[in-house]
């Protein structure tokens, strides 16, 4: 199969959380430990920091990703979903895997995973975990892709585990407390291994205690302690937080003499970490006259601070293209979006994509109008169109309407 050939068979023909929401979700890691012994447990030979949490952990990845190439390290980095091409998921500083790597790598295991069901995150798992050990990283930053416990990647003992923060997203699969939520985060956290809180609540922080606790693990709330505000090329005010956690888990890396970073390393790694990880879709702006920013937040937690930010803008009229995913709480989110806006509805081109008639529909319940787009492109032209160059367009509400348009 030819690179596009194996993609469609990995997209169309094994679960897939990304397109299909619910039925793709595993709940162990049975098949993870299969494929891994399968392969002679890439994951035992990778120095690896491993990043949980409910928003902001492809940022942080992306940073101490790009901090610790700034330190001269050769850097594997695993994060997930990707926005335009699957390759997006899998870099050594900054370079995407080869096409003829995945397709070798699909074909030469294909009856193995057709025989175990193997399914699309399992399988992407034990291929990064495979070439970061055939490229001979030095360190490895390892995105869990939802929750922590049962997520694939937990087969890694790291040499710190961070969680960025717990808010409710995946609440049919991780519970509908934050409490329950923390719980499935921390099941990262592994026995005297250092584990970095990003961000804790009163419900969630003493979960976090108790399970450092049962694995004598060293544990640091990255929030309670000052640090310095590097400027960054992101600029969301949700970075903060972000850099704050990356910057408590290079301490710990240093503390410990697991790696050596100076501090122009991290100020290179925060300034050129676009530049040299590729991250996309994160406070990204896109147009000037009338400005134009998109950004993947897409729950509560993560809305509530950029739709902040949007407040402090000035301009005449804003625009928001905005589509979702079938399994969104519309009822969290809705009542967070301006309602003087004028709101472009549409769907991400995915099957879990939420209808624009029933997302309109539920908005006008939260006094939110505009117009039905037959897509995002359409949706977005349009915004484009009828925007003058004092206003401001919002692209947002899924990491896929996002992709659509970058």
């Amino acid at each position: 199969m030819n690179y596009q050939e194996t993609l469609d068979w990995m997209f169309n023909q094994l679960p897939m959380y990304q397109t299909q929401g619910a039925t793709a979700y595993r709940k162990d890691i049975t098949n993870t430990v299969l494929l891994a012994n399968h392969l002679g447990n890439p994951e035992k030979h990778l120095k690896c920091i491993h990043v949980a949490g409910t928003n902001g952990k492809g940022s942080t990845s992306h940073l101490l990703a790009s901090v610790l190439q700034e330190a001269g390290y050769k850097v594997g980095l695993y994060t997930s979903p990707h926005l335009k091409d699957y390759r997006e998921r899998i870099t050594i500083n900054g370079k995407p895997i080869s096409e003829d790597y995945v397709c070798d790598f699909i074909n030469k295991n294909k009856l193995f995973f057709e025989a175990h069901e193997l399914s699309f995150f399992e399988m992407s798992v034990g291929l990064a975990f495979e070439y970061f050990v055939k490229e001979k990283t030095d360190i490895n930053i390892i995105e869990v892709g939802m929750g922590g416990r049962l997520d694939s990647t937990n087969i890694i003992t790291p040499l710190v585990s961070v969680i960025t923060n717990i808010g409710l997203d995946h609440t049919q699969f991780l519970g509908d407390t934050l409490e329950a939520i923390a719980y499935e985060k921390a099941g990262i956290i592994k026995p005297n291994i250092p584990v970095v809180i990003g961000e804790y609540v009163p419900e969630t922080k003493p979960v976090f205690e108790a399970k450092a606790k049962d694995a004598n693990s060293e544990i640091y709330f990255a929030s309670d302690l000052s640090h310095e505000n590097y400027p960054s090329a992101l600029l969301g005010d949700y970075q903060f937080h972000n850099k704050k956690t990356v910057l408590q888990t290079l301490k710990v890396l240093q503390k410990k003499q697991l790696l050596s970073i100076s501090e122009e390393a991290i100020k290179k790694g925060f300034l050129n970490v676009i530049k040299n990880t590729n991250l996309q879709g994160r406070w990204q702006q896109l147009g000037e006259n009338p400005k134009i920013i998109c950004d993947t937040a897409h729950n509560a937690h993560g809305l509530s601070i950029v739709l902040n930010q949007l407040k402090k803008e000035k301009f005449d009229q804003l625009h928001i293209v905005l589509g979702v995913v079938n399994d969104k709480n519309l009822s969290d989110i809705l009542p967070l979006f301006p309602k003087k806006a004028k709101y472009y509805f549409c769907k991400p081109n995915i099957p879990r994509g939420l209808e624009a008639e029933i997302l309109a529909a539920k908005a006008k319940d939260f006094e939110l109008n505009g117009e039905i787009y037959n897509s995002v492109s359409n949706a977005y032209e349009n915004a484009t169109k009828k925007a003058t160059a004092n206003d401001f367009i919002y692209i947002g509400g899924s990491t896929f309407v996002v992709a659509e348009i970058l």
